[in-house]
C-alpha cells in the first residue's frame, strides 16, 4: 500500500469525513447491522470531535455495548471482535459499493480511531497520511467543532426557517423595472388568467404542523403539551451537542415555523416566471386564510399537506388523493390504478413521488384555482418546475389537443398526474403519465 505524507492545502475535510461515513453506513455491509453502525459512527463522531486519542476498549463497550460501568475488557472481548467484524466490511465495502470512492476509512489494528485518507489516482491505492489520529482539540477548537456539528444537524431547521420567511401575508416580484417578455403560446395558454391586468395572484402555502426540540426558552405551557422520548431511545443523536446538553428529548409540535423545502423552492419558481411577466403575487400560509379569499380571484395552492388543497380537491375525472396516495378510478391504457410513492428497500429513501397538476374554475368561474399537489414535497417542488417551463408546458398542451373535442384548442380545465424520480431527497425532472379534461 503505497504511503506519503499529506500536504497542508490536501487533508481530508470535516464534509469529506461525514460524507463517506454517511455512504459506509448506507451500504449493504452496515445499514443491517445496528451495533456495527453504532459503532462505527460513535468512534468517527469521537474522532471528529479531537477526541480519537481517548478512544478505548472500556468507554466503547459502556457507550456503544452498554456493558455498565463494571465492564471488563480482558473478561469480555466484545470489542476487539467487533472492531475485527467492522475492519472486515469495510474492506468488503471497498471492494465492492466503495471501489470508485476517492477516500478510505481504516481502522487500524490496535488503535480505534478511524483514519481517512485520500486514493493514490496514480497507483489507484490509498493515500496513508503519516499521522493516524486527530491531535487532541484544545478548549477553543473543540467547542468550535461542537458548534459547527451542531450548525450541520440544525440545517433542517434552518431551511423550514427559510420557509417561514415567505408565508407572512406580502407582495413578491418587486424585481428591478425591466420590460415584461411576453410569454410563448406553449406558456400563454397555461399562464394567462393568471397575467390579466386586474389579477393579482394569491399563493398559498402549506404550515403543515412539524415537531422540534423543545428547550428551555419554550413556555412551560408549550413543554407540557410535547412528547418526551428517553434519551438512550435515540442513539442516531447520541455524538451530538443536543445529547450533551439537553436533560431530556421533548418534541413539541408547532403549526408556525415550517413550510416544506419543496413548496418553498416551488415559491421561488412561481415568483420569477411573474416576475418576468412584471406581475407581483401575494403569498399566505393556509391556517390565516379563509374559504372567500381562496375563491375570490386567481388562486395558486401548493403543497399536499395544504389544508385547503384537501378541502377544495374533489374527484377530477377519475384522479382522488387519498391516505397519501392516487387513486386512478377509471385507468386508460398503460395507466395503473393506485399510485404510491416508491422508497429504497434498503435506506428507505423515497424514490419515486407522484404530484397532481389541476386547473379548476373559482367559484364564481372568472378566475382559475391550480393545484399543484405532490405527495411528497418533493412532488410538489417538481410539479412547479414543470409548469413554469415553457417546454413542458408545451407537452402538457400536445397531450390535452389529443384528447380535446376539436383536436385545436387546449381545455381550460384539466388534470395532469406527474411522476417524479428522487435521489438524495432532491427531486428529478418529471414525466407527463396522464391527462384528462374536466368539463365546464
Amino acid at each position: 500500500m503505497g504511503t506519503r505524507t499529506f500536504p497542508e492545502s490536501d487533508p481530508v475535510t470535516p464534509y469529506e469525513k461525514h460524507a463517506e461515513l454517511k455512504r459506509i453506513l448506507e451500504s449493504k455491509y452496515f445499514v443491517k447491522a445496528p451495533k456495527r453502525r453504532r459503532f462505527l459512527e460513535f468512534i468517527s463522531g469521537q474522532a471528529f470531535l479531537g477526541e480519537g486519542d481517548k478512544l478505548n476498549e472500556y468507554l466503547i463497550g459502556v457507550e456503544v455495548y452498554e456493558r455498565g460501568t463494571d465492564f471488563d475488557p480482558q473478561q469480555d472481548p466484545i470489542v476487539r471482535v467487533q472492531a475485527h467484524e467492522i475492519r472486515r466490511a469495510l474492506k468488503n465495502y471497498y471492494q465492492d459499493e466503495g471501489n470508485s470512492s476517492l477516500l478510505r476509512v481504516e481502522v487500524p489494528p490496535g488503535h480505534y480511531a478511524p483514519v481517512y485518507s485520500r486514493v493514490n489516482l496514480d497507483s489507484g491505492t490509498p493515500v496513508t497520511p503519516t499521522i493516524q489520529q486527530e491531535p487532541p482539540a484544545t478548549g477553543a477548537k473543540r467547542r468550535t467543532l461542537r458548534w459547527q456539528q451542531a450548525l450541520i444537524l440544525c440545517l433542517g431547521m434552518v431551511c423550514a426557517s427559510l420557509g417561514f420567511l415567505f408565508v407572512r401575508e406580502r407582495s413578491f416580484s418587486r424585481h428591478p423595472q425591466v420590460p415584461a417578455t411576453a410569454l410563448p403560446e406553449d406558456g400563454e395558454w397555461f399562464w394567462k388568467p393568471f397575467l390579466a391586468p386586474e389579477s393579482k395572484p394569491l399563493v398559498i402555502v402549506p404550515t403543515s404542523p412539524l415537531l422540534r426540540l423543545g428547550t428551555d426558552g419554550d413556555s412551560e405551557q408549550t413543554l407540557r403539551g410535547g412528547y418526551k422520548i428517553p434519551k438512550n431511545k435515540m442513539p442516531e443523536f447520541h455524538d451530538t451537542i443536543h445529547f450533551r446538553e439537553l436533560k431530556n428529548f421533548t418534541f413539541v409540535p408547532t403549526t408556525t415555523d415550517y413550510t416544506g423545502i419543496g413548496e418553498a423552492l416551488g415559491l421561488l419558481n412561481l415568483d420569477r416566471l411573474f416576475g418576468s411577466q412584471g406581475k407581483t403575487i401575494r403569498v399566505k400560509p393556509g391556517r390565516l386564510t379563509d374559504y372567500t379569499e381562496i375563491q375570490a380571484g386567481n388562486t395558486i395552492l401548493l403543497g399536499g399537506g395544504n389544508q385547503w388543497t384537501n378541502r377544495v380537491f374533489f374527484n377530477p375525472q377519475g384522479f382522488s388523493v387519498s391516505e397519501g396516495v392516487i387513486k386512478n378510478d377509471n385507468p386508460g391504457p398503460g395507466e395503473l390504478s393506485l399510485y404510491l410513492p416508491k422508497f429504497d428497500p434498503v435506506t428507505n429513501n423515497l424514490i419515486r413521488d407522484y404530484a397532481l397538476v389541476l386547473m379548476a374554475p373559482n367559484q364564481n368561474k372568472q378566475g382559475r384555482l391550480l393545484f399543484l399537489y405532490g405527495l411528497y414535497t418533493q412532488g410538489t417542488e417538481a410539479a412547479t418546475a414543470y409548469v413554469t417551463n415553457v417546454e413542458r408546458l408545451g407537452e402538457l398542451r400536445k397531450a390535452l389537443l389529443a384528447i380535446s373535442p376539436d383536436k385545436e384548442s387546449a381545455p381550460p380545465f384539466f388534470v395532469a398526474l406527474l411522476s417524479v424520480p428522487v435521489e438524495n431527497y432532491v427531486p428529478g425532472e418529471a414525466s407527463l403519465v396522464a391527462v384528462r379534461i374536466i368539463p365546464d
